[in-house]
């Protein structure tokens, strides 16, 4: 009975998806849940051709192509100038409202931390899209070491996830004007993360779209929180968002780790007839590799001391107050 009952449903739904698809766009492509197709519409075209729509016409995603030295912010130059220009603006704005009152910006800072939601959900959302039928098709092993893991879209939803980073350097800014305290972890994080991804790009490790997924997933999150508490909407879990920024990095950490293992005892063995087990060589560039592994292994410390920091004093808090 719930076979049948099931596969009543399962017909339904393909007649009213081919209803669908016959009266809206080709772009628009409705179907079932599957391995290719997880949403159960095709997201790439749709942004594609609104990306097409937005931009008229100057960025393509099917058509784009990331060339070192060439695309936008793909110079070493530009990287470095816009790291220094961060710091260098927020110390000086720091010393500059010293002086001054600090200002609310509150539409401001709810209308920052929507769109980069948006735009984190949709990367995030997209990335899946790409990565999961590969993934689940061919192991997980293949999905991070496979140049095939390394592919034109992913590339562009890769690009467009490094432009962001400089987007989000406006969180800074956001708290020098309203004469907030800004910790380090806070400003060694953005200015890290813009580099770390930029090398990434350019080494093309094909590990990069786990923390890149993981990341994309958090901040949709943690910017959603942002804007509720711009709006004065008090939740109960804001603590769990800097739980969740320690898991992503743990992960990442394991796979990177494991990927950046595998990568040089495959190296060294072959090289220098050491023997050592590996599973293969890994996809990338080793400078790309030991960034990943120095930067993040950072972000990990820095991120645990911080929620010991804050939450420990908390609890003393409480302690004291019971």
């Amino acid at each position: 009975m719930a076979s049948e009952y099931l596969d009543l449903v399962v017909n339904k739904a393909s007649q009213y998806a081919t209803i669908i698809n016959s009266n809206t766009p080709d772009f628009i492509q409705v179907g079932l849940p599957s391995i290719d197709r997880p949403f159960g519409i095709y997201l790439w075209p749709i942004f594609n051709e609104f990306a097409n729509l937005i931009t008229r016409g100057k960025f393509n995603p099917d058509q784009f192509k990331y060339v070192f030295n060439e695309t936008f912010m793909s110079t070493w130059y530009e990287v470095i100038g816009a790291v220094i220009a961060y710091y260098f603006i927020i110390n000086v704005g720091q010393l500059i409202f010293k002086k001054l009152s600090p200002l609310k910006l509150n539409f401001l800072f709810q209308t920052h931390n929507l769109y980069l939601t948006i735009i984190s959900l949709t990367l995030d959302l997209l990335l899946f899209e790409q990565v999961f039928p590969h993934v689940w098709q061919n192991g997980i092993l293949e999905g991070v070491c496979s140049p095939n893991a390394w592919h034109q879209k992913v590339v562009v939803i890769y690009y467009l996830n490094y432009l962001t980073k400089y987007l989000e350097f406006i969180d800074t800014l956001f708290l020098v004007v309203k004469k907030k305290k800004i910790i380090f972890l806070h400003s060694y994080h953005h200015g890290a993360t813009a580099l770390l991804c930029f090398i990434q790009l350019n080494g093309e490790t094909s590990v990069s779209w786990v923390p890149i997924l993981l990341n994309l997933s958090v901040h949709v999150i943690m910017y959603w929180y942002y804007f509720l508490a711009a709006r004065g909407i008090k939740v109960w879990w804001k603590r769990y968002v800097t739980i969740g920024q320690i898991v992503q990095f743990v992960l990442d950490l394991i796979f990177v780790y494991f990927t950046t293992y595998t990568f040089y005892a495959e190296k060294y063995s072959r090289e220098l007839g050491i023997n050592l087990p590996n599973f293969g060589t890994c996809y990338g560039t080793p400078f790309a590799a030991a960034s990943g592994v120095i930067i993040l292994s950072s972000y990990l410390v820095l991120f645990v001391l911080l929620y010991i920091k804050i939450y420990s004093k908390k609890s003393s808090t409480n302690t004291k107050k019971k």
